[in-house]
């Protein structure tokens, strides 16, 4: 059993990131998170970003990053800014739709992705995938992930969404078969809950099967970050975020 560090995704409190960045990565540091991924960087360069974490002793577990950052001219300059920031996880978090509307759009998708990461293999840095819930709709019988991951070499990181899954028409055993499917590949995996009868569910509080989920990317998923995300709030985004945290140590 692997030890897994916890993080943020600052999605879940964006609105607090853009009203006082610096305020809310120390509110985040307070109630214990190990690290925070990026979505967006609120204006600031990496060199202000890497200090702020750097003074409140949080590290980066990734940041989501669309396609277009890592082609073209752009891959230099995602390159230059994630050294700085000390990011080594660049997770592409969706595509297109022209990039996902047959088999033929999905597995070309997964070989681009597969160009991107041998770029990135100089730098000590990795790409992947984050899912919604249109990856698991079926193109012929076979769900959209599987197309796309059976393509996708090993190196390029699974970054399962647990509740977009569920959303996207999984069952829990369906998702923890995931981790079971392609083991080592979920280094960073994102904990959101689902619950059929209440979206403002917490972490901890929906059907999901925590344990058994925790158990496979603890010996074969090959885990290093659980990466909560929250998006609906029966509470301010930042109580949600700390009672997810309160929730997830309990369950571990």
């Amino acid at each position: 059993m692997r030890r897994i560090s916890i993080a943020l995704q600052l999605y879940s409190v964006r609105m607090e990131c853009e009203r006082n960045l610096y305020g809310t990565l120390e509110e985040i540091a307070k109630m214990g998170y190990e690290g925070v991924e990026f979505a967006g960087y609120y204006n600031r360069t990496a060199d202000e970003l890497r200090k702020m974490l750097d003074d409140l002793g949080l590290k980066v577990a990734g940041s989501h990053i669309g396609i277009g950052d890592l082609t073209g001219e752009n891959l230099g300059k995602t390159i230059d800014f994630n050294r700085i920031l000390g990011n080594k996880y660049l997770i592409v978090s969706g595509l297109p739709e022209e990039m996902r509307k047959s088999k033929d759009s999905w597995i070309k998708a997964a070989q681009l992705i597969n160009e991107i990461s041998e770029k990135l293999k100089p730098e000590g840095m990795r790409t992947g995938y984050h899912n919604h819930t249109v990856e698991f709709t079926l193109i012929n019988g076979e769900r959209a992930w599987d197309i796309f991951f059976k393509e996708a070499k090993p190196e390029v990181i699974m970054q399962l969404d647990t509740g977009n899954a569920m959303r996207g028409g999984l069952s829990a055993d369906d998702v923890i078969n995931i981790i079971r499917k392609y083991p080592g590949r979920a280094v960073t995996v994102h904990l959101k809950e689902f619950s059929s009868k209440n979206e403002k569910a917490l972490l901890g509080e929906g059907e999901m099967k925590w344990k058994e989920f925790f158990k496979a990317c603890e010996t074969v998923g090959g885990t290093e970050w659980y990466i909560i995300e929250q998006e609906t709030y029966a509470y301010s985004p930042l109580e949600c975020a700390r009672r997810c945290l309160e929730n997830l140590k309990g369950m571990l």
